[in-house]
């Protein structure tokens, strides 16, 4: 998502505005960009990629056994994400992934249309963003890799203008495939199989737009059935005049 800041809207909220006045705005616009860029994230996707990620750590260590309740988690999150409204279904070909973030070296495109999950975001620091900005925005990333998006949003607003926000996907049945295999090994105390089980977890993420989001969104709106209306009763014929 390329956050631009319009000077002529700019140029109307400021018009009779004090100083005082106009900061709070601008703070306020910066607040509005940063919900923006976080809506679309699923809470429970967020979670459950936290818990993969330190399942999968874990497991690298040998231990199984604090392992096992964090993928156990992970099974219900990624149900639970499977569920609200920030999913979508579409065919991988037709992600559009990022290209600063392309898909990786073991990367196993999904067939057929199937569901994808949001389960992360990431910014995409550039070399242009003054220092401050571009530590703000690893902050960012920081917060939400840990799945703390409330604190992401409010570093976000600190970033403000000319940074792309992007999106990871999961597809939701790989994934729980993937899982359900991590938490057999890892009962199997098999921390290898497990470990290369979450991988490929990790390995099915695509990384796509905002603004692609923002148009599945805007897609599914407009798709979306309309409720049947309920038919009009009939009017009774009146009966027939007796003489």
């Amino acid at each position: 998502m390329r956050f631009k800041f319009s000077l002529m809207a700019a140029a109307v909220l400021m018009v009779g505005v004090v100083p005082a006045q106009a900061e709070t705005l601008h703070a306020r616009w910066e607040e509005y960009k940063a919900g923006r860029a976080m809506r679309h994230l699923s809470a429970d996707g967020q979670k459950a990629m936290v818990d993969v990620l330190q399942a999968r750590d874990l497991l690298s260590q040998g231990k199984s056994d604090a392992a096992i309740p964090l993928l156990y988690d992970a099974q219900k999150r990624f149900a639970a994400a499977g569920t609200d409204n920030r999913h979508f279904i579409a065919a991988e070909n037709q992600l559009q992934p990022a290209p600063s973030h392309p898909a990786g070296a073991n990367h196993k495109p999904v067939a057929g249309s199937v569901t994808w999950v949001p389960v992360g975001g990431e910014l995409v620091v550039t070399d242009t963003l003054a220092p401050e900005k571009k530590a703000a925005a690893q902050t960012v990333n920081q917060q939400l890799k840990a799945g703390q998006t409330q604190q992401a949003q409010e570093s976000l607003a600190v970033v403000g203008q000319d940074t792309d926000f992007i999106i990871a996907l999961a597809p939701l049945e790989a994934s729980q495939g993937a899982l359900n295999r991590a938490k057999v090994f890892t009962e199997g105390r098999l921390n290898s199989q497990a470990v290369d089980a979450l991988n490929e977890l990790v390995d099915g993420i695509v990384f796509v737009s905002d603004d692609f989001i923002e148009q599945q969104a805007a897609q599914s709106a407009t798709t979306a059935p309309t409720a049947a209306k309920p038919a009009t009763p009939t009017p009774a014929a009146a009966p027939a005049a007796t003489h």
